[in-house]
């Protein structure tokens, strides 16, 4: 299992390497959960760590096809590793599939080795979105490379209080089934690593529980708290 670590800034980017971090996901929390980073921060986190795994997010997308693939360009051209792409906007499968494949050819086109991740949301229900349960399935569809589930609701709310054990693990088996690896996150914490583990889970997305006061919008990340989750996960393995 990989530990992904979103951060907002060179600083940030610093204690995520010294902590460990396997992979460095660059976006904004201000925008949204999967809010997109600017392009000349995507640039310079790029330079500054030219052989480390870069994750980019372009934002909880609007059911604007065009537009996703174009933004998804935009990261391409950095020479990220992976783009993550939030089916937010599509309240439908037919239209999360239409968005996603429309990314996923422009991106391929661009640079075939570019995994692209197709994120739905684990709370879903709570603005009509797509049944989380389904996102394997499209993003095989779609021609992805990775199903992954996050949340919308941040505030005093995580993954596991939309899903349960047994629903996340019929999602990572419906992703690994189809040949996909499968990523969560969603307000995570360092507690919950002996059950994600359980899961079978690729990759686990954090950034709350690696900062200070644990506020993911305001607080900083710390060398220390990603150091231990990483630790923590060796231990398991």
């Amino acid at each position: 299992m990989k530990i992904l670590i979103s951060i907002r800034s060179s600083e940030e980017l610093s204690a995520a390497m010294k902590g460990r971090a396997d992979i460095i996901d660059l976006k904004n929390p201000e925008e949204g959960s999967l809010g997109a980073a600017c392009p000349l921060f995507i640039k310079h986190i790029r330079e500054l760590a030219p052989n480390y795994l870069i994750s980019a997010a372009i934002g909880d997308m609007p059911n604007l096809p065009c537009t996703a693939a174009l933004a998804a360009i935009g990261a391409a051209v950095f020479n990220v590793d992976y783009i993550k792409v939030g089916l937010y906007g599509t309240y439908s499968y037919e239209e999360g599939l239409k968005l996603l494949t429309t990314v996923v050819k422009a991106v391929k086109e661009y640079n075939s080795n570019i995994m692209i991740v197709g994120a739905g949301y684990g709370d879903a229900i709570n603005f009509g979105g797509i049944n989380p349960l389904k996102i394997p399935k499209l993003v095989k569809n779609a021609g992805a490379d990775i199903a992954m589930l996050d949340t919308i609701t941040k505030k005093n709310k995580k993954l596991f209080d939309f899903l349960n054990y047994d629903k996340l693990k019929i999602f990572t088996k419906e992703a690994h089934k189809r040949g996909l690896l499968a990523a969560l996150a969603g307000s995570l914490q360092k507690d919950d690593l002996s059950v994600i583990y359980k899961l079978n889970t690729d990759i686990t997305g954090f950034r709350g529980a690696v900062c200070s006061e644990n506020d993911r919008k305001n607080g900083v990340i710390s060398e220390n708290k990603v150091a231990n989750i990483m630790n923590f996960v060796h231990n398991l393995i």
